[in-house]
């Protein structure tokens, strides 16, 4: 299977109505931040079919596709290098690992970080040092920092928060928005198994950490702790 043959399927799959929908959606315009980013308006469950016929797809052809101008073909790159991780020894996934760091300039909007960057990085980096996930939650690139606390939710899911506790409060005054509902939902993610760990987090930062972090931290509490929260009443 070739570059010419996958990139051959996705353009098939191609949906303009729904690619002018979701350059709205991904803030593709002047200033935003997909700003350029070209869509062709696929589903995701298509991408996930078409990245599952182009599995063994050569790293040299993923080099390409993961550096394209089209969203699509990054994505399902992406899904690609999530699915050859996931089969092979620790050998391989050591390779795919450091393709997907040498290569991280294509996993730059939100979908492409959420829908790899756990399944990638925080598996890779779950027994080991972390010193790579604190230096990008200091970068001055968006989609770094985002990997950075995205990363956690493997962590998370084996009941391990020290991580994603340090970068929150790294990330706490973060500009952008996107990291704000990122960090909240990784607080959330942490609340769903250990609320006290959380609310102590919370409590400690609640009343200045962004407005949309805390909706998003909080979104899963009863409404009269969640309004309390709101109010700054805890």
């Amino acid at each position: 299977m070739s570059l010419l043959e996958i990139r051959k399927e996705i353009k098939k799959q191609a949906n303009p109505k729904q690619a002018v929908i979701l350059q709205r959606f991904f803030k593709t315009g002047k200033g935003e931040y997909g700003e350029g980013d070209i869509f062709y308006g696929i589903k995701v469950p298509v991408q996930r079919t078409i990245a599952k016929r182009f599995k063994d797809l050569a790293f040299e052809d993923l080099k390409v596709l993961i550096s394209a101008k089209v969203h699509e073909e990054r994505l399902v790159a992406a899904f690609i290098l999530v699915d050859q991780y996931k089969r092979s020894d620790e050998k391989k996934k050591k390779i795919v690992f450091d393709f997907y760091l040498k290569n991280r300039k294509g996993i730059n909007n939100w979908d492409l970080v959420d829908l790899s960057a756990p399944k990638i990085v925080g598996a890779y980096l779950i027994d080991k040092e972390k010193d790579l996930l604190y230096k990008f939650a200091v970068s001055k690139d968006l989609w770094e920092k985002r990997i950075a606390i995205i990363s956690t939710q493997t962590f998370i899911r084996e009941h391990f928060f020290e991580d994603t506790l340090n970068i929150s409060e790294i990330l706490l005054q973060d500009k952008h928005d996107l990291i704000h509902k990122a960090v909240g939902w990784m607080l959330r993610e942490v609340g769903n198994r250990d609320l006290e760990t959380e609310e102590e987090f919370l409590k400690k930062h609640y009343k200045t950490m962004p407005r949309t972090m805390l909706r998003y931290a909080i979104e899963k509490f009863p409404e009269q702790k969640r309004i309390a929260y709101l109010r700054g009443k805890i």
